[in-house]
């Protein structure tokens, strides 16, 4: 882990990552020097097991089929308190290394709560096995803040939080390819899914 400096020391504020595996959530929390939450699929907490573990690590239930304004608003009201709030710009997971393109939810809450946004980049929680198993390396990495007078000098409208975004995902893949650089990782790793046809042509032949 590093750049841990970068994260405020007191305030509210978002830590915006990419988002690759369902450990993500709980990687970048742990790692973070701060106590965050983080959205997680409403239907998880009806889950005896795991829902009783999401309420204990911060988890805020949210409905993925269209905006929902509770969700919002308590992702609103725990910045407002102090406290950080995980968000994935990409809006859901990437099956490859290559990122997504941005939604607009980041600049959203960013823009409702004029808060600062810590970009971060993970690298290996889609490969968790192989970590643990030392053959791929784990790591996050926080990059320098975007300042809440930045966040507010944009349009508050869907314009201005789409730009946001696009930003914020930008700092990211900068991280990437700066924790590439530092830890001599490989510049890209293939897609899964490109990976599965290359063998199943390869059978065919």
């Amino acid at each position: 882990m590093s750049g841990k400096e970068n994260i405020p020391k007191t305030g509210g504020f978002i830590l915006a990552a990419n988002h690759t595996s369902y450990f993500d959530p709980l990687l970048v929390g742990s790692w973070s020097t701060r106590q965050v939450y983080f959205f997680a699929k409403k239907e998880l907490f009806n889950h005896k097991l795991f829902g009783e573990v999401l309420r204990r690590v911060n988890a805020l239930p949210v409905r993925r089929a269209a905006i929902d304004r509770q969700a919002l608003g308590m992702a609103v009201d725990a910045i407002n308190k102090g406290y950080g709030l995980t968000i994935f710009p990409e809006g859901t997971r990437s099956k490859g290394d290559a990122f997504l393109a941005p939604k607009a939810g980041v600049g959203v809450i960013a823009r409702e709560t004029e808060s600062s946004i810590i970009p971060c980049y993970v690298h290996g929680a889609n490969r968790l096995s192989k970590c643990i198993r030392g053959r791929q390396r784990l790591s996050v990495t926080f990059g320098k803040p975007f300042s809440s007078t930045w966040v507010t000098s944009f349009s508050n409208d869907k314009e201005g939080y789409i730009k946001v975004a696009q930003a914020v995902m930008k700092r990211i893949a900068r991280l990437k390819e700066f924790t590439q650089e530092k830890d001599n990782l490989p510049k890209e790793e293939n897609n899964h899914t490109e990976n599965k046809k290359k063998r199943k042509k390869r059978l065919k032949i």
